[in-house]
């Protein structure tokens, strides 16, 4: 994925979370754009609910995709 890419779809709005999944099989949500720094080569996400900082080349990332919403309780 490129930095444009991923940066086109993260300005969609209403921002819709999503799923990043990399090479090795770990995979993390974006739940808001603001949590998120696209550069030209590394996504950055934090989480402010852990206070935990990622950092992974662009390279390593084979998918992202919309995350599911949760089904309403009744």
């Amino acid at each position: 994925m490129n930095a444009e890419a991923l940066r086109k779809l993260l300005n969609v709005r209403p921002f819709e979370p999503v799923e990043v999944e990399l090479s090795s099989g770990q995979v993390f949500a974006i739940k808001h754009p603001e949590t998120v720094i696209v550069l030209n080569n590394t996504l950055v996400v934090a989480d402010p609910e852990t206070e935990t900082v990622q950092w992974t080349s662009l390279v390593h990332i084979v998918a992202v995709r919309r995350r599911q919403a949760a089904l309403p309780s009744t």
